[in-house]
């Protein structure tokens, strides 16, 4: 790979010099991993959160791609394998159908959406998402949060899952709606966040479930998502893949419609892949002065 490329990994810009010296750093520290070698990355060129934190997960991520790309040569893990790519997910008991849960969602609330946060939890999390979401389970890029929707009526019982994480670099219909220009949309990209999973367990049968869900997400995510990463999000977007969805539940939560993308994905850097998959975006606004933060 010559000197001249560069490249752009979840809003920031590596450009000739820096991917040179990460060349650099990964052939000479051979005895690294490859966290240790994302931690010394971060450090070099002050990649980190707002609350200061190194991004060594977005880091450890981009030097996977690079190495799909044949920019480096990580040391030992899984080669030429991108994150975001279908992962091998265990099955047990805990994941097996249930029975029916039927009947109109006031019998069921209060609704709750409960954090995946220990080892146990995240394991069946993977495994609901795996067997019965059509994407399947994969790794995102970027920041994410997990939770499971519960009900308490009764007795606590989890009814389906959601994930929030980074979102789409670019996306033409959506950057219209916002009006922002590119040097806006780089500065300022990490105030979205993409509602990138959202799975109602099959044997869940409970009327306006979906949008009382997102009703209740919208609330509580910027508050989870500041605690977390030390920044608050201002407007939320998702994609639905109009083959299968309707995006009824996004409609019925207000949630606004603002075009369909062209369809090629998020690792699609050719152009090859335009109009294979075009999917409908909708966002929600977190705060009522979104734009005004979109826009600085």
């Amino acid at each position: 790979m010559e000197s001249t490329f560069s490249e752009i990994f979840c809003g920031r810009r590596f450009g000739k010099e820096e991917i040179g010296e990460i060349k650099e750093i990964v052939s000479s520290c051979q005895g690294l991993s490859r966290t240790e070698l994302a931690n010394t990355i971060c450090e070099l060129f002050s990649w980190k959160r707002p609350t200061g934190r190194l991004k060594t997960v977005e880091c450890r991520q981009f030097l996977e791609l690079l190495e799909t790309q044949g920019v480096v040569d990580l040391p030992g893990g899984r080669k030429g394998r991108p994150k975001g790519v279908k992962t091998k997910v265990s099955r047990s008991d805990k994941g097996e159908p249930r029975g029916c849960i039927s009947g109109d969602v006031r019998q069921f609330r209060p609704l709750l959406l409960s954090k995946v946060e220990s080892q146990e939890d995240r394991a069946l999390w993977y495994e609901y998402i795996d067997r019965y979401h059509y994407l399947g389970y994969q790794l995102p890029f970027g920041a994410q949060l997990r939770y499971f929707i519960e009900t308490q009526a009764g007795h606590k019982t989890i009814m389906g899952c959601l994930q929030f994480s980074s979102p789409a670099w670019k996306m033409g219909p959506r950057d219209r709606w916002i009006q922002w220009n590119d040097e806006q949309r780089r500065g300022n990209l990490q105030k979205i966040i993409n509602n990138s999973r959202f799975l109602i367990l099959p044997w869940v049968k409970v009327k306006n479930l979906a949008s009382s869900v997102l009703a209740v997400a919208t609330k509580v995510v910027g508050d989870d998502w500041e605690s977390c990463y030390g920044y608050r999000p201002v407007l939320v977007e998702t994609l639905v893949d109009q083959r299968r969805y309707e995006g009824t539940c996004y409609k019925a939560a207000n949630w606004v419609h603002v075009g369909t993308t062209a369809g090629r994905g998020r690792m699609d850097r050719e152009n090859k892949r335009r109009g294979r998959c075009p999917k409908e975006i909708y966002v929600y606004p977190l705060s009522a002065r979104f734009r005004e933060e979109l826009l600085v």
